[in-house]
């Protein structure tokens, strides 16, 4: 089973895909809350160099508020991240699916908001 949705992006830099996410996910209905600079971390902390990478914290406030009334603990699971990241042949976007990581809580009602939560980062993802 797939738990994450992948996709390579070509002909373009990391900072356009960057833009592009953004811009995709805030069609979908999400804001970005968190951004964390992976490669100027590890520069910064270790010393070492990296090709970009980057994890976008994403929201659909609607359904983390859903998601919170049903279960309060899924704040722990909560934003989702997406990843960009510098590859051979392009930079590849990812994003982990949240009915697979929401697994660890047994609650229908929870597991439903998490597929319409799927199903909208599989567009965003999709529309990059």
């Amino acid at each position: 089973m797939n738990y994450t949705f992948n996709r390579l992006i070509t002909g373009t830099n990391f900072d356009e895909v960057d833009t592009r996410t953004r811009k995709a996910l805030a069609d979908k209905g999400f804001g970005v809350l968190t951004e964390i600079d992976v490669k100027a971390t590890m520069k910064k902390k270790l010393d070492v160099d990296m090709p970009p990478y980057r994890i976008l914290g994403a929201c659909n406030p609607k359904m983390a508020h859903q998601a919170i009334g049903i279960e309060p603990r899924v704040g722990a699971m909560l934003p989702c991240n997406v990843i960009l990241r510098e590859v051979a042949g392009g930079v590849e976007v990812s994003a982990i699916d949240p009915v697979a990581s929401m697994q660890a809580i047994d609650n229908p009602a929870l597991q439903a908001v998490a597929g319409q939560v799927r199903d909208l980062l599989a567009e965003a993802v999709a529309a990059i």
